[in-house]
């Protein structure tokens, strides 16, 4: 198989000689970014990888925040964590690091080492997407009546570990759009129209209120099914957003995925 490996980090001379080494020593999908919130975001959507290595330099705990975002994939197992660094960083990063696990790898990069682990990685890789396999037997209808066509949600909200957390949750059931902005949400809007939208009540410059206002002004978009993302204590804001705006509801953050599904659904069918 080939193994997808995001490279990212602040020293940029052993990202560089490790990428380098990857693609010629290997047949791994190998990428890099940079060490940025944003960057790693996109990354991560775009590319979904098995493995992310960051290479540690000259860290501070703010340089060490942006890689949290990798905490829900990690967690879940889907995504396997190697961090390059020498002592000084290694002892920064699990000072501050949220990831609830990773691999750690001491400069200068043995290469064996890397190596074998990544070999180990794939294997297991391997194993799960067969054993997922074993579970699923395929039934096949000769005269289905209908083409089943799954449901598109954008999501708005300016946190990008709650769109990445709310995307794992949906990605089973729906086609999932993720935008940090209204402003991006409208960009999105002129490519395609969703079957709903789930807008986070509290983000900068434009705030959720905002953006479901323009919204409802513009008729092409007007009919589109609005639910609110919100934190308990705007909760009476959101009541008299409800009576204003009629949009198909709210749901507290962070929501269960039992939750989020269940008002789809009631939203949806």
């Amino acid at each position: 198989m080939e193994l997808k490996i995001l490279i990212t980090g602040k020293n940029d001379n052993v990202a560089s000689d490790l990428l380098e080494h990857l693609k010629a020593d290997t047949e791994y999908n190998v990428v890099k970014c940079a060490p940025l919130k944003s960057d790693l975001f996109d990354a991560l959507l775009d590319e979904s990888p098995e493995v992310v290595i960051i290479c540690l330099g000259d860290e501070t705990s703010e340089t060490i925040t942006p890689f949290d975002m990798l905490k829900n994939g990690t967690h879940k197992g889907n995504c396997i964590t190697i961090v390059i660094a020498n002592e000084k960083d290694e002892k920064l990063f699990l000072r501050y690091t949220k990831l609830d696990r990773a691999y750690l790898l001491s400069r200068p990069v043995s290469y064996d080492a890397l190596y074998e682990k990544l070999l180990s990685i794939e294997e297991e890789v391997v194993k799960e997407r067969e054993k997922n396999k074993s579970k699923v037997r395929e039934f096949i209808n000769e005269r289905p009546e209908k083409e089943y066509k799954r449901k598109h949600i954008l999501v708005v909200d300016d946190d990008t570990d709650q769109l990445l957390n709310i995307r794992e949750q949906l990605k089973e059931f729906y086609d999932v759009t993720l935008v940090r902005s209204g402003d991006d949400a409208f960009k999105f809007l002129k490519k395609k129209i969703p079957d709903l939208i789930l807008l986070d009540y509290l983000m900068p410059e434009k705030d959720g209120s905002d953006v479901a206002k323009e919204l409802r002004e513009i008729e092409e978009y007007a009919d589109i099914p609005i639910v609110f993302l919100t934190g308990m204590t705007e909760r009476n804001a959101i009541l008299d957003i409800l009576a204003e705006l009629k949009p198909q509801g709210f749901i507290i953050k962070p929501a269960k995925k039992s939750e989020l599904v269940a008002k789809i659904i009631d939203v949806l069918g």
